[in-house]
């Protein structure tokens, strides 16, 4: 069987998709958070059909006060009221550090506190470690929690972060407690493979892409967790619903998300933010398209394209204001 068969043999029409979106943290141009687009994107975002995901690279984790991070989760609880939502369990340390079971736990327990599901940021901590030394440490954290979300991160978003071998994920689909784990190296092979592992051994195992290159993985067999879909969770919603309906115009839409995706996701990879900052006040949805103080820009030559990019998801919006 060639490889190009296997591949094409994963892919799994009308499928339910689920979908997790990384809400943005927007801010004001003094520097505070705009609480008020934030919990209107969160909302949006549920009623899109897709759970929420707060305190992840999209909404600055490893750039937060501990008050600000807090105060996402409060917010988010109370209008979640109940229905999912997933958070990054976030550790700040440095190169050489030794992993912090205890940090871990406490910031999971925060999580788990105000109902949300935790996503377990890499560390330098964590990542430095050997393989067997890596799945000890998720087994150490599943003694904290029933359900976690595990999360492989390339140096392009952080540097803390490591795509792990894929002894290490065999690993992670044999604790009862990780549910998932996103995947962002931005490279299909390295997904495809898991995907294969995943329905081998574990097929309720959510292989959740952080592809924001390749956001049609979904045909594939992976849910996802993504940045990208913080611009539209409107249009995310309407795509996965088209996939699962068997409807062709999900090709369409998925073109024009794509391009989105690579604008925005361009190297430097993580000014993508200021990105989605600036697209969503063009969309009408937050007041100003600052962002934290400590993250990269973009030029605002960059508002002309994503102007033309809105205007080519038009028709879709339309069409989910008459459905």
């Amino acid at each position: 069987m060639t490889e190009v068969s296997r591949v094409s043999g994963l892919i799994q029409r009308n499928r339910r998709i689920t979908g997790m979106s990384a809400v943005l943290l927007p801010f004001f141009s003094d520097h505070s958070v705009d609480w008020v687009s934030f919990e209107n994107h969160i909302q949006r975002t549920l009623d899109s059909g897709l759970t929420p995901a707060v305190n992840m690279d999209t909404g600055y984790i490893n750039l937060l006060d501990e008050r600000t991070r807090l105060e996402v989760l409060r917010r988010t609880q109370a209008i979640a009221s109940g229905r999912m939502f997933v958070a990054g369990a976030f550790v700040s340390d440095r190169p050489g550090a030794e992993f912090q079971a205890g940090a871990y736990a406490a910031v999971m327990e925060e999580i788990l506190r105000c109902g949300g599901t935790p996503v377990i940021f890499q560390s330098f901590g964590l990542t430095q470690q050997s393989d067997e030394a890596i799945l000890q440490s998720y087994r150490t954290l599943a003694g904290y929690s029933d359900r976690f979300i595990g999360f492989e991160l390339g140096q392009m978003f952080a540097p803390f972060g490591k795509i792990y071998s894929i002894d290490v994920f065999r690993g992670l689909l044999e604790i009862p407690q990780c549910i998932g784990a996103k995947h962002s190296s931005l490279q299909r092979d390295l997904e495809w493979e898991r995907l294969f592992r995943r329905n081998e051994i574990r097929p309720d195992f959510m292989v959740l892409t952080g592809n924001d290159l390749a956001i049609d993985m979904v045909m594939y067999g992976s849910d996802y967790l993504l940045g990208l879909s913080s611009f539209a969770p409107d249009l995310f919603g309407l795509r996965d619903r088209m996939w699962s309906a068997g409807d062709s115009d999900f090709y369409s839409l998925n073109d024009v998300l794509q391009y989105l995706g690579f604008f925005a996701f361009r190297n430097p990879v993580p000014a993508y933010k200021h990105s989605a900052a600036m697209f969503l006040k063009l969309r009408g949805w937050i007041s100003e398209d600052e962002t934290h103080p400590r993250s990269i820009r973009r030029p605002d030559s960059d508002r002309h394209v994503l102007r033309e990019i809105i205007e080519m998801l038009r028709p879709w919006e339309e069409r989910l204001v008459v459905t």
